[in-house]
């Protein structure tokens, strides 16, 4: 156990030695994740003359947490896998005693760590902006929001990692993350919660993976009404529908793969 946990540790402190040599990079990928911010601006405007069950406060306090659980669960291994794949990159790491999955994992892990910083200057900076907003969340509601961000994480990577290997049969396995984005982007709670969308539309996209990316998560910090049960456990059965499917594709990929551009 030792042994494994020195390894992860390695394996973590090179990564974030890599990222952290692009911090102006990093920092331009935080401000690219601004969108919820747009977003706030427009539902805050809509709220004084609207009537959605939430204030102007409740969309502020709302879509700065979206801000903050995409930039906790943003994924790109789909780029990187596509890349490794079509130019013989990950024949190496096929001969290493890991699985390539943890090289992506631990890239992701370690970019986390790097964005903190520019997050916490964002939210003081948002705060100083629009100090009514301000508020700070019960006690209670921090272990379910950090399980919430995590299985997030998961969920978002094992879904952009499930279509990478779409890769081992088509060179642009990135054009199905792009299709998969426009879904994410309406149906997630990214441009709008979906305490705002008719409960018969609400109820079908429940039944997606979508609302458990962005919105739960948000919702539970922020208080808005969630069911916390059938929420987790959407979740986990998503992780594990897409761990599964993404086991079988891997296997299957690895008998196609050629190597190419190697």
């Amino acid at each position: 156990m030792k042994r494994t946990i020195k390894k992860a540790l390695t394996f973590l402190s090179v990564y974030y030695a890599y990222i952290v040599e692009y911090r102006a990079e990093l920092l331009l990928w935080v401000l690219a994740g601004s969108l919820p911010i747009i977003f706030m601006g427009i539902w805050i405007k809509a709220a004084q003359g609207g009537k959605f069950g939430l204030t102007p406060v409740d969309f502020a306090r709302y879509f700065l947490t979206v801000f903050v659980v995409r930039q906790i669960t943003i994924a790109w291994v789909i780029w990187d896998f596509e890349k490794e794949v079509v130019e013989g990159k990950l024949s190496p790491k096929l001969l290493q005693p890991i699985d390539p999955v943890w090289h992506h994992l631990a890239s992701h892990l370690s970019e986390r760590v790097a964005r903190i910083p520019f997050i916490l200057l964002l939210i003081v900076l948002f705060f100083l902006l629009y100090p009514q907003a301000l508020w700070v969340p019960s006690l209670e509601k921090w272990p379910l929001f950090t399980l919430a961000v995590v299985l997030a994480f998961i969920l978002r990577f094992l879904i952009q990692y499930t279509l990478a290997m779409f890769a081992f049969w088509t060179e642009r396995a990135s054009a199905l993350e792009n299709f998969w984005l426009l879904f994410y982007l309406f149906l997630s709670g990214v441009i709008a919660p979906l305490n705002v969308f008719p409960e018969p539309i609400r109820t079908i996209v429940l039944f997606t993976p979508f609302p458990y990316l962005i919105d739960f998560p948000a919702s539970l910090l922020v208080g808005l009404p969630v069911d916390v049960a059938q929420g987790f456990c959407s979740m986990v059965g998503w992780i594990l529908i897409f761990l599964g499917a993404n086991r079988l594709l891997w296997r299957a990929g690895l008998k196609r793969y050629s190597g190419m551009g190697a």
